[in-house]
């Protein structure tokens, strides 16, 4: 079974997280920042990876380090689950849309740490989420996952339809590029 588990341990956040690549969309999230819990919530349900969180922060200070912390574990779990990434497919992208709101992700799980956006230089909150931390999510995730990932968002006003479509995005992307699709390293490397 492709799962890990990982516990990281800051004087800014305490985190562990459960995933399996292969699950059915089951989770259980427990982060101080509402947002951030619904939008793990909405990328294990459409990705249908099975998902625990368990998340304290310094978010007295800001809500920066929980949520940055929580991609850079999410990241480093999914690199763990994947091991030598025999079989996977390696590359997924999906466009998603939200409303009025239209994301394109694409990921490349080629042992390259990359991360690369376009927000339209949207800025704002959501609540009391400051928008621009679901790309310090996503950069923690691309580094710590060893991927190459690019975000854009294509349209869109409302904050709130653009962030939901970008963690949908991102699930349906990551199931794709996880997939079990043969038996060799796909890379005329040999290895990624």
């Amino acid at each position: 079974m492709r799962e890990a588990e990982i516990k990281r341990e800051t004087k800014e956040t305490r985190i562990k997280l459960y995933v399996n690549l292969d699950g059915t969309g089951i989770y259980e999230v427990k982060t101080p920042v509402g947002f951030l819990t619904h939008m793990l919530e909405s990328f294990a349900k459409h990705g249908r990876f099975d998902l625990r969180v368990e998340a304290e922060g310094d978010v007295d200070v800001s809500y920066h380090h929980t949520v940055e912390d929580c991609g850079i574990v999410l990241g480093q779990a999914f690199d763990k689950a994947l091991g030598d990434k025999k079989g996977i497919r390696r590359f997924g992208d999906s466009i998603v849309p939200m409303d009025e709101a239209l994301l394109l992700s694409a990921i490349d799980f080629s042992g390259r740490g990359l991360f690369f956006y376009e927000d339209l230089g949207l800025r704002g909150k959501i609540t009391d989420f400051d928008f621009e931390l679901i790309w310090e999510f996503f950069k923690g995730f691309a580094l710590e996952s060893r991927s190459t990932l690019h975000m854009r968002v294509i349209d869109g006003k409302i904050l709130h339809h653009i962030a939901e479509a970008a963690f949908k995005s991102f699930a349906l992307t990551l199931k794709e590029a996880v997939s079990v699709v043969g038996g060799d390293v796909p890379s005329t490397k040999g290895t990624l």
